[in-house]
């Protein structure tokens, strides 16, 4: 059975490294948004105002980013997973 979409509930992530800007190494943080552009921008608020970024380092640092769509979870009969 899969687990259906629920609407207006994230369904995409954004990964942004920001080991440039902190100095730990592999560093990331990851926003949610239900649509894909809804996670870029949370991960731009986020840039803004937790770590202080300007326009210009948050572009540069979107520029690495990763946008996923979150895997859905399914099971089959007898605890199988895929």
């Amino acid at each position: 059975m899969v687990q259906q979409v629920r609407p207006r509930e994230p369904q995409y992530s954004c990964v942004v490294p920001i080991d440039s800007i902190t100095g730990n190494a592999e560093e990331e943080i990851i926003a949610f948004g239900v649509t894909a552009e809804d996670a870029k921008n949370e991960a731009m608020r986020l840039l803004s105002s937790t770590y202080g970024c300007s326009e210009a380092q948050i572009n540069e640092l979107l520029l690495q980013a990763r946008i996923e769509p979150l895997a859905q979870w399914c099971a089959k009969p007898n605890n199988v997973s895929c």
